[in-house]
């Protein structure tokens, strides 16, 4: 008889985590268990190297507020990114206290949150951002220069040696930005659940969704290594497995699905431990990207700190690969193509030829072109000081004829299945994503759980920007637990 369970879990990412550690608080009692196809957990995008590590709170991301053709710039969605970020900072905050996750060093570190530009247009860009963003209550303390040597100060590596062409040039760097090891966030997660009875599958592979007459989920699986098949039943069922939940979404037959497409796009970095040069680098500097260029391909200079090793990351340099996953088929591009999403596909590629140009660049690029991209930022660079690293797989979403670089939830009309499309701003959102989840999926539950997640997340429903000494608290009382700057 093919046992039930009340969740299951497909893929080992921070998202997957972030919801089964929710549930368990949430309903102690139901049984969840989880799938991974590789060999442990964190493994393809939420690894501590296949990501950038930034908590996206649009602290420094120019592409989060963009200026609009009459010249103006509404800090809506900036805002809006902040405001889930803070959500994910107070869950972190909750699990520390309860000795879910370890001591905070372990998974987030403060890390300043700077943006570099160069050139009269991008200065003046920078400039009005800066003006829009200081009177917001989440973006309290933000500073602006022009100053070489206040830039100086903030981060040596960008100034080190820069030649005086009379070309202007900017900063502006907000103190309390972190770098966030979602790597271990993840890990520390699973851990907690296994110790509670979830179970965690690795090295089994989802291969179909069925659904059942009673409306229950049958989900088939196979072990990766003595391909041995198995199923189980399950009341709801998340798929979080990157770009593979399109497939396996697709495969459900939910008409939610329909129109969805992927587009895969990967990445490497340069990465050094030098620690010469990672003495000198205390931030993370976004600049703007390329002209063609995907978002997930703005140009940072990065403090990484992972299992308590510093080092400093550059990138993410485009590459492509038909692979959905890191550890994916060659054929997903291919075998992901439905008749509802053939035409937004073709439409994507026929009006994206600044992106496939760019990409194309990006691969013609040797190790040597790469170190002088670098350069731009930090001119003292040499070749041999920087390795390279490749990082995760994203899978962007394509639908109705676009490209799109947010994070999707795509459920079924009776909440039995939710799954998880698209990448930025990914990881840092996780908490408010899958809170979104909860809503959605699990209507009749949510209004007795709130009382409990407004224990877990004090600000939940509540919008900080809105009332200064609020946003001021709340920051604090996270930053105080997590040990970070405010």
């Amino acid at each position: 008889m093919t046992e039930t369970v009340d969740v299951v879990l497909i893929g080992g990412g921070i998202m997957s985590a972030t919801l089964g550690t929710l549930l368990h608080e949430l309903q102690p009692d139901w049984k969840i268990v989880a799938f991974e196809r590789l060999s442990d957990v964190a493994q393809e995008s939420s690894n501590a190297w296949n990501n950038a590590g930034t908590g996206h709170s649009a602290l420094c991301e120019l592409n989060y507020m963009p200026q609009a053709k009459d010249g103006s710039m509404d800090p809506a969605k900036a805002v809006s990114i902040n405001e889930q970020f803070q959500l994910s900072r107070q869950w972190w905050s909750t699990l520390v206290d309860r000795g879910v996750l370890e001591e905070p060093r372990s998974f987030i570190n403060p890390t300043p949150h700077m943006t570099f530009v160069r050139g009269e247009k991008d200065v003046a860009f920078l400039k009005q951002r800066y003006e829009v963003l200081r009177e917001q209550p989440l973006f309290a303390g933000i500073e602006y220069s022009e100053d070489s040597r206040v830039i100086h100060q903030w981060a040596p590596l960008l100034m080190k040696e820069r030649i005086d062409d009379g070309e202007p040039f900017a900063a502006t760097r907000v103190p309390a930005g972190t770098d966030v090891d979602f790597g271990a966030l993840t890990t520390q997660m699973f851990r907690h659940l296994e110790e509670e009875g979830t179970t965690v599958y690795r090295n089994r592979e989802v291969r179909k969704l069925l659904r059942q007459n009673d409306g229950t989920w049958e989900v088939r699986y196979r072990d990766t290594l003595g391909r041995t098949p198995g199923r189980i039943r399950s009341r709801f069922v998340f798929v979080g497995a990157g770009g593979w939940a399109l497939k396996l979404l697709q495969g459900s037959k939910i008409p939610e699905i329909r129109g969805y497409g992927c587009f895969p796009i990967g990445g490497q970095w340069l990465k050094t431990s030098n620690p010469e040069i990672v003495a000198q680098h205390k931030a993370k500097v976004y600049s703007q990207a390329p002209v063609g260029a995907p978002p997930m391909s703005v140009p940072h200079l990065d403090t990484r700190v992972v299992d308590g090793e510093a080092s400093v990351m550059f990138g993410p340099f485009a590459t492509f690969s038909p692979k959905f996953l890191k550890n994916g088929n060659p054929l997903d591009i291919v075998t992901q193509v439905r008749p509802h999403n053939l035409f937004s596909m073709l439409k994507v590629g026929l009006t994206n030829l600044d992106l496939v140009k760019y990409l194309i660049s990006e691969l013609l690029k040797t190790h040597t072109g790469k170190v002088d991209t670098l350069r731009t930022f930090m001119p003292t660079a040499r070749d041999e000081d920087w390795e390279l690293l490749n990082a995760g797989q994203r899978a962007q979403v394509m639908k109705d004829g676009k490209l799109q670089f947010g994070t999707e939830v795509v459920a079924s009309a009776d909440g039995s299945i939710a799954g998880l499309l698209g990448a930025s701003p990914g990881a840092s959102t996780a908490v408010p994503v899958m809170l979104n989840v909860l809503r959605s999926c699990f209507a009749d539950e949510y209004a007795e759980w709130e009382p409990r997640l407004r224990e877990m997340i004090p600000t939940l429903g509540e919008k900080l920007n809105d009332d200064p000494d609020a946003a001021h608290a709340a920051m604090k009382s996270t930053a105080d637990a997590l040990d970070i700057a405010l």
